[in-house]
Order: structure tokens, then C-alpha cells, then sequence
């Protein structure tokens, strides 16, 4: 565990360290994830029936879709858990604790009560064949169940972010993938459930990630010391930071559907071409999104503690390691770019036009990487309604009208808008911040984790 920062505490108090204590444990954990994906096509796939592996995609699909829009009660949490964190207001961080378990359960149930529209109109969307559809339904069905374990896990890892404490949500993260991998083969190969077994494997995986986490936010709690009891920061206050996190995760979805949707307007070949690449970029995203992670936490952490020397250190530890990691990302793009094209497909033609399109994910880290590095200043800062106009403005104003007028240079414009997308994102938040410094409003405009104990 992530040893606390003092209140008030000099620029000194953080370093590298700190940075890295939170970075590296979440770009492992990001990295565990795949493989669960991995091993769940390698169990279902070893059965005869294809119809399995049909229904298992469709099913992680539809789930992998809404637990995205929902990730934000993560970022929520991590924004104000730092700044209670910050001001050593023990009370405060337990009752955003609650606060966020208690919306996970409502959304849990939400989700509940929304199933059968939900299912319906995402089976429609998709269109598997009726074998497929039938797995896929019992996959949804049982995958169901999980969603209180999959939202409270959200709340969790958030709040162990902002306490600085990477190490826990790694410690999660290995036991629910680890444990969602041998439940896999059981139940699949050993008791021959297929897709259910496959979701069955993620339900009671994610539950035991429950308990590990409870517990470890309990140990925390005693660490910590017995806080004095306080009244919990409004509602009001933790409805404000995460709706517009909800809209903004939204929007960013939409950009990413809106670039494999227009790629297939140029074939099938364009199209598997950008799904290539595509996966450098959540490569990618994993290095830079555990920076991100520090960022929030060290930020959160700064803006509670009222310290502008510490909030100026923080903001250029993150940038100076989102700089170097964008640098290196960008050089082992454009190094091993065509190697790792050529492990992935041994189609020629596929081969070709993905080294054809590669020069623009070589660009992506270095320009998109500072859009990164302010959304973790802005969740621990809690400035969400910037991120949500910051992220529609870039949708709207730069992304859509960039590709209105680049569509005569085909897939290449594409990219390119996409690329501007990523620049007008990172452009428009570093304007906002340099506002708020300007008028000398970034701290005393962000107290809203710890409003209560001042």
C-alpha cells in the first residue's frame, strides 16, 4: 500500500516514485485483461460446435459495450477518493466509498430491470444466426448476474487510485483474470457448459475480486486509523462529477465506432486493415492510461491537500513521463510496426495496406498522448464537465467536420481525422487549465471532496 501524502506537504513530498507506484501495477493489471478474452475463445473454441465461440463473442461484445459506458463511476471516484486523500480526511474517502458502492448497486439493478429491451435490441444490432443467438442468450443471461460484482470492482479500483495505492487493484485484477481463466477450462471442457460456463467462470470470478477488494479497503481503513464521523459530501456533489463522465465516455465510444464504420464504407479490406491497427492503439492505451492513473491520483491528491507547489510538480511529473512514454511508443510503432503487422496477418494484401495506413499510428501517441495525460489532470482535479465539453467540442467541431472535408483522400483522411480529433481533445483541455491558472481558480474552484471537513 501506497503510503498516504501529508496535507500540505512540499512539491518534495512526491516524486518519480509516486508516479510510478501507481503506473506500473495498472499497466500490468491492463495488460492481464486480454488474456482472459484469450482464454475464454481457447475454451469455447476446443468444443465442436462454433455456434460456442459465436454466441461467447456476441455476449462479451454487448457486455464489453455497456461496462465501458459505465467505467466512469471509476474515474468519478478516483477524482474525489484523491482530493479526501489529499486533506487526510479519512471520513470523507470512506463515505465516497459508500457513496460510489451505492450507485454501482443502483445501476446493477437498473441494468436488471432494463435486460430484456437491452438484450433485444443489441441481439437485433448484431444479427448472430439462431444457433449463436442462443448461446449468446445464455451467456447475457448469466453474465447478468455479475453486474453488481463488475460496477462495485469500477468503485474499488477508483478509490484505491486516489489513495496512490496501485498495487491492490493489481492484486485484484490477477485474482479475478487468474481465477476467470481456470474456471474457463472446468466448467467449458470439464462440465460442458459452453457460453454459460463462460460467463459463469466471469460471475463467480469477479465476485471473489469483491471480497479481495472489500477486504483490502478495510485493512486500508485501519491503517488509516479510525476516522471521526463526519457527514458524507452531498449527493449533489458525486452526481455532479460522474454524469458528465458518463457523456464524455459516451461520445468517446461513438468516435471509435464512427472510425470502424466509415472504414468499412472502403471494404472489407480497409476495414480489417484499421481493426489491425487499432489494436496498437489499445496497446498503446494501456501504457499511457496507467500514467493517466498517477495523473489523477497525484492530482486529486494535490487539489485536497491545497497545495499549488505540489499540484505544479505533479502536473510535470505526469507530463514529463506521458512525454517519454509517447516518444517511446511512437519510435517502436514506426521500428517494429511492420513486424508485429506481419505476426498478426500473413495475408500480402492485408500486410501491405496496413503498412500503407501505419505512419498515422505512428503519429497517434505522440499527439493523442497529452489527451491522456489531461483526462487523468481532470478526473483528479474533478473538472468533468470541462472533460465532457472539451471531448464534445473535439467530437463535433473538429472530428466530424475533418473527415466532411478529407473524404476525397479516402482512408488516409480518415486517420487524419482522427488524429486531429485526438489533438483538438488534448488543445482544448490544456486551454481550459491555462485559464483556470490564469485566474488563478484551479484550487480554489476544486474542493469538492472536501467541502464537508473545511
Amino acid at each position: 500500500m501506497a503510503p498516504p501524502l501529508r496535507a500540505g506537504a512540499s512539491a518534495r513530498a512526491i516524486g518519480h516514485r509516486d508516479v510510478l507506484d501507481v503506473a506500473l501495477p495498472m499497466i500490468l493489471a491492463n495488460v492481464t485483461v486480454p488474456l482472459v478474452g484469450i482464454a475464454d475463445a481457447a475454451a469455447v473454441g476446443r468444443l465442436d460446435d462454433p455456434a460456442s465461440l459465436a454466441g461467447v463473442a456476441v455476449g462479451a461484445t454487448v457486455f464489453s459495450l455497456l461496462f465501458t459506458a459505465l467505467n466512469f463511476l471509476r474515474m468519478g471516484t478516483t477524482g474525489l477518493a484523491a482530493q479526501a486523500h489529499g486533506a487526510r480526511d479519512e471520513a470523507a474517502s470512506l463515505a465516497i466509498l459508500r457513496q460510489g458502492l451505492v450507485v454501482a448497486l443502483g445501476l446493477s439493478a437498473l441494468l436488471v430491470l432494463l435486460a430484456t429491451p437491452l438484450r433485444i435490441v443489441a441481439f437485433a444490432l448484431i444479427s448472430p444466426e439462431p444457433a449463436a443467438l442462443a448461446e449468446a442468450s445464455d451467456y447475457f443471461d448469466t453474465r447478468l448476474l455479475g453486474a453488481p460484482a463488475t460496477l462495485a470492482l469500477f468503485v474499488l479500483t477508483g478509490w484505491f487510485i486516489g489513495r496512490g495505492d496501485g498495487r491492490s487493484p493489481l492484486a485484484i485484477v490477477l485474482l479475478v483474470n487468474g481465477l476467470n481463466v481456470v474456471l474457463d477450462f472446468a466448467f467449458v471442457l470439464g462440465f460442458g457448459l459452453a457460453a454459460r460456463g463462460v460467463a459463469l467462470a466471469t460471475v463467480i470470478a469477479e465476485y471473489s475480486g469483491i471480497a479481495l477488494g472489500l477486504w483490502l479497503a478495510l485493512r486500508a481503513r485501519r491503517a488509516a486509523g479510525a476516522p471521526a464521523r463526519a457527514a458524507a459530501p452531498p449527493w449533489s456533489q458525486f452526481l455532479a462529477v460522474n454524469l458528465p463522465l458518463l457523456l464524455r465516455t459516451l461520445a468517446l465510444m461513438l468516435c471509435f465506432a464512427f472510425l470502424t464504420a466509415m472504414g468499412a464504407r472502403f471494404g472489407s479490406a480497409v476495414l480489417a486493415a484499421n481493426a489491425l491497427l487499432l489494436n496498437f492503439l489499445y496497446l498503446a492505451s494501456y501504457a499511457l492510461d496507467g500514467f493517466a492513473n498517477a495523473a489523477e491520483s497525484l492530482i486529486g491528491r494535490a487539489v485536497g491537500a491545497r497545495d499549488g507547489s505540489m499540484l505544479r510538480r505533479a502536473l510535470g511529473l505526469s507530463a514529463q513521463w506521458t512525454l517519454g512514454v509517447s516518444l517511446a511508443l511512437s519510435a517502436l510503432f514506426w521500428l517494429v510496426g511492420p513486424l508485429l503487422v506481419d505476426l498478426m496477418t500473413t495475408q500480402a494484401p492485408l500486410r501491405a495496406l496496413a503498412r500503407e495506413y501505419l505512419p498515422w499510428l505512428v503519429a497517434v501517441p505522440l499527439v493523442g498522448g497529452w489527451a491522456f495525460l489531461f483526462d487523468g489532470v481532470f478526473v483528479g482535479a474533478t473538472l468533468t464537465r470541462q472533460m465532457r465539453d472539451t471531448m464534445l467540442f473535439a467530437a463535433l467541431a473538429v472530428y466530424l467536420p475533418a473527415w466532411w472535408v478529407l473524404q476525397p483522400l479516402g482512408n488516409h483522411g480518415l486517420w487524419m481525422a482522427f488524429l486531429l480529433f485526438f489533438a483538438a481533445r488534448g488543445a482544448a483541455q490544456a486551454w481550459v487549465l491555462w485559464r483556470l491558472a490564469r485566474r488563478g481558480g484551479l484550487l480554489p474552484a476544486l474542493p469538492i471532496a472536501t467541502q464537508q471537513s473545511q
